[in-house]
């Protein structure tokens, strides 16, 4: 059972994604509360590979108000899980000129926070307006479909 908590709004917008892995995330206690408020924001985050390890950079988790003086850093770096296996893919794919790690979710599953994180390569202006027009073309399809029948 998944719960989500935010999503990346320009992800897919912005990014060609190759493919999406699902990583835990280290939090501290105040900021598991705080998420399961709802009180975090990934719009301006991304992940960086650092000493083999992957961690999330630039997240919001919204300060939990009733923990006080034991409150957490909003915008700290958080460690993310992954096997050892899919953090050696990452680095391989990474060093390939393009390539970015973006989140475009967290969610809570089975309890657990979690962040999927999707390799991606950005996308020029002229891949935008290509799929504008595509999304276009479809929609004109779909109504001579609907028109005909």
């Amino acid at each position: 059972m998944e719960k989500l908590i935010c999503t990346h709004p320009r992800a897919k917008r912005d990014y060609t994604i190759e493919e999406t892995f699902e990583a835990g995330i280290v939090l501290l206690g105040s900021e598991v509360k705080s998420l399961r408020a709802n009180q975090a924001s990934i719009k301006e985050s991304f992940a960086m590979l650092r000493n083999e390890e992957v961690f999330l950079v630039n997240s919001y988790v919204a300060p939990y108000v009733e923990a006080n003086n034991m409150n957490h850093d909003p915008r700290r770096e958080r460690k993310l899980l992954l096997n050892k296996r899919e953090i050696s893919r990452l680095i391989g794919k990474t060093q390939i000129r393009g390539f970015t790690l973006i989140p475009t979710k967290m969610y809570f599953k089975n309890s657990r926070a979690k962040v999927e994180i999707a390799l991606g390569k950005g996308k020029k202006h002229q891949d935008k307006r290509d799929d504008i027009k595509k999304r276009e073309a479809d929609r004109e399809m779909e109504k001579a479909l609907k028109r005909r029948y």
